[in-house]
């Protein structure tokens, strides 16, 4: 029997766009920091990693991860 490999994925809300990724396309493991995140997010997008300074890295139950402008209510 053959098994399936599940991969987490990657929401990525950035500058009005959305992108969805694999963890293994974007070379993110469940143990890296919210920092190195950042780091792999804006080396796919080709942008530099200080404009995801105001991101927020969100880790969902299921493993994915979604990556958005920090929000603000009030």
């Amino acid at each position: 029997m053959n098994q399936v490999e599940v991969f987490a994925m990657v929401h990525i809300r950035f500058e009005g766009r959305s992108f969805d990724r694999t963890e293994t396309q974007l070379g993110i493991t469940s143990t890296m920091n919210d920092v190195a995140v950042k780091e792999r997010v804006s080396q796919h997008l080709e942008v530099n990693v200080d404009r995801l300074s105001a991101y927020m890295v969100d880790r969902r139950p299921s493993g994915d991860l979604i990556i958005r402008p920090e929000a603000v209510y009030g």
